[in-house]
């Protein structure tokens, strides 16, 4: 009888002293790996694929921190050569307390194999959205790698996004250092730097000018493919680059059915004017003279005459110019 009593009697341990019987309790456990650790025993991890925080961002953070606490605990790890935990998620929540003055922070402890640690992170910083485009691409690139040089499918399928995505994103490398840095920086998004890939480096730099100066999608890819279509904008300095880039995105604003205004107004004059005499030394009369001279070479079947083809076009603008200011007298 007594063994029988005994089998159904519930085993008290010290533990129980210090349960929670309430209602509140139930379907609740205790984490025994989170603490609160001192701010200054905790440092990023070197290897964490995120490279960016943009500054404003964490000092908004900084105030809600300062106001609320951290609501979200940050994750650690233990290394044990240099008595330090080492970040492993919410680098930006560590940063901002920081700023805010805190000297510990709420952080739950993991236990992470080295050779899934990397492969955490990079997944974690590869689906959010929040981070830029130029490191979440490094971030997948090193995730392949990680995985023993995978098929990009298979990186796709491990971090849940399209293989299409994955080279939009992939695609962001390709462009200049400072159109990157523009991507970094928030000034311009993946999507509108699409157009500039494959340009060359001028004419990414020109073209991401305007658009943070406010070029539009439309205007933009309508550059884009006629740059593709003819390269002698790369005779062009910076500057009149940027001025003739500009112009052409003026035209795509046109209405349906309105003629280009490329040969009207000053401002087209001043363009073509400073093409014609761009690889002369700024005699307006000396240039002509020289063009017409070496077209007469080419009509004639010489091909070794110097043309050069933007001087050309921006000539044929001039006398466009020209015939149509004298239209206009003779109305």
């Amino acid at each position: 009888m007594s063994s029988g009593r005994s089998k159904g009697r519930r085993k008290f341990t010290v533990d129980s002293l210090f349960e929670d019987t309430s209602a509140r309790a139930a379907g609740v456990r205790d984490l025994v790996d989170a603490k609160v650790i001192d701010i200054e025993r905790i440092v990023p991890d070197p290897g964490q694929p995120r490279q960016t925080f943009d500054e404003d961002a964490l000092q908004e953070l900084a105030s809600s921190i300062s106001q609320e606490g951290i609501l979200q605990p940050i994750a650690v790890r233990y290394d044990d050569s240099s008595d330090q935990y080492i970040l492993l998620h919410g680098e930006r929540r560590w940063r901002a307390a920081r700023i805010a003055g805190l000297t510990s922070v709420p952080a739950i402890v993991r236990e992470v194999p080295e050779d899934r640690r990397l492969v955490h992170q990079l997944m974690e910083n590869v689906v959010r959205e929040d981070l830029n485009a130029v490191d979440r691409a490094a971030a997948l690139r090193m995730l392949k790698r990680q995985m023993d040089d995978a098929p990009w499918e298979r990186v796709a399928e491990a971090v849940g996004i399209r293989r299409s995505r994955l080279f939009q994103l992939l695609s962001t490398e390709k462009l200049v250092d400072s159109v990157q840095h523009r991507i970094r920086s928030g000034e311009l998004s993946e999507k509108q730097t699409r157009p500039l890939q494959g340009l060359a480096p001028e004419a990414q730099e020109a073209m991401a000018k305007l658009i943070v100066e406010g070029l539009g999608e439309k205007q933009a890819q309508t550059i884009s493919r006629r740059l593709r279509e003819d390269e002698s904008y790369l005779e062009l300095d910076a500057d009149r680059l940027h001025d003739h880039l500009s112009a052409m995105g003026q035209e795509v604003d046109e209405p349906a059915g309105t003629p280009r205004k490329e040969t009207q107004g000053t401002d087209a004059l001043a363009r073509a004017l400073a093409e014609v005499t761009a690889r002369d030394d700024g005699d307006f009369q000396k240039t002509v003279e020289h063009l017409g001279i070496q077209l007469g070479r080419v009509a004639a079947g010489d091909l070794a005459a110097d043309v050069a083809p933007a001087q050309l076009r921006a000539l044929r603008r001039l006398i466009d110019l020209a015939l149509e200011s004298e239209r206009s007298h003779e109305r």
